[in-house]
């Protein structure tokens, strides 16, 4: 069932006056109206639990936020999660701007979601002129405002992560759409698989190993994300853990999971929950922007191909 709070006045964090940026030469391609959702504070899980149960002492009056410009930290959750039961859970609403850390559980936000791709890109050119040429020509949409305003499901996104190991993107999608399949009746005709809501954690759970390896999938992979929904369904893992955990217990937490490794877990923290104090140099492309950079990666590849291997950030 859908939360729908009440109806109230909408607030809207105004913009900085210093907006000559990258992002006004994207403005034409931006939504003409503004996306505003009634949306409740969540409950603030203890980071070192995951237990929505033990909350903290913040305003959860719902207030509605305006998706594209609000209160934002490189060190947080900045996308906004999605519950199983439908709900929208942000880091920061106006009552949690001002409030104490000790309060929110999570640090005071210190750019806005309209200006933290700007801020981020000001800082690398800085750092390193070189990149100025390549940020200006590759406009990263991830962190623009219109990408930090897509929801992000995350029991749904780290299940696509397990399907899509070691397997093409189309056989990756086909075993998703099976495994969708599962949980609901033949499609209307024209549906995609992809129209269909994703099983929640709690079914995902109940079934069986066996049941789950029809949409195509290993039995090491049925295996990861029945635990996967276990671990979400008993409140070990939940949104709003990942809302008030720090960097290193989110790859904490979710590394301890079966099928979970540390360069999934680094890209979900990116490209899901839209953190962005990632730098996986595991990643092949960090590792070509370090040979770019000058750098000898070389001894990386293991000897008859397979995975590339970590790199320090030292050698970086």
């Amino acid at each position: 069932m859908v939360v729908r709070p009440s109806p109230v006045a909408t607030t809207v964090i105004p913009k900085s006056k210093s907006t000559k940026t990258k992002l006004d030469n994207a403005a034409a391609t931006r939504p003409s109206k503004r996306v505003r959702l009634q949306t409740p504070e969540p409950q603030i899980a203890d980071a070192g639990t995951g237990r929505s149960g033990e909350t903290k002492a913040v305003n959860t009056e719902p207030l509605a936020i305006d998706l594209l410009d609000r209160p934002a930290e490189p060190h947080t959750t900045n996308a906004p999660l999605i519950t199983p039961r439908g709900s929208r859970l942000l880091t920061y609403n106006k009552a949690a701007v001002g409030a104490s850390p000790s309060k929110t559980g999570v640090p005071r936000p210190t750019t806005s979601t309209s200006h933290i791709l700007e801020d981020a890109c000001a800082h690398l050119i800085h750092r390193e002129p070189r990149l100025k040429p390549l940020i200006e020509k590759h406009y990263c949409r991830v962190f623009c405002p219109e990408g930090l305003a897509e929801e992000c499901d995350p029991f749904k996104s780290l299940c696509s992560g397990i399907m899509g190991q070691q397997v093409s993107g189309a056989a990756a999608s086909s075993i998703k759409r099976k495994f969708v399949g599962l949980f609901h009746d033949p499609p209307l005709e024209g549906q995609m698989g992809d129209d269909r809501a994703f099983p929640t954690p709690a079914r995902v759970a109940q079934c069986t190993v066996p049941f789950l390896r029809q949409a195509g999938l290993s039995e090491r992979k049925a295996e990861y994300i029945k635990g996967l929904g276990e671990k979400f369904a008993n409140g070990e893992l939940s949104a709003a853990m990942l809302i008030n955990a720090s960097d290193e217990e989110v790859l904490e937490k979710l590394t301890a999971v079966r099928g979970l490794g540390r360069w999934s877990v680094e890209m979900f923290a990116c490209f899901g929950l839209k953190r962005m104090d990632v730098f996986s140099t595991g990643d092949l492309g960090v590792q070509g922007m370090a040979a770019f950079m000058g750098k000898d990666v070389s001894k990386l590849k293991a000897k008859g191909g397979g995975k590339w291997k970590y790199m320090s950030e030292q050698g970086v």
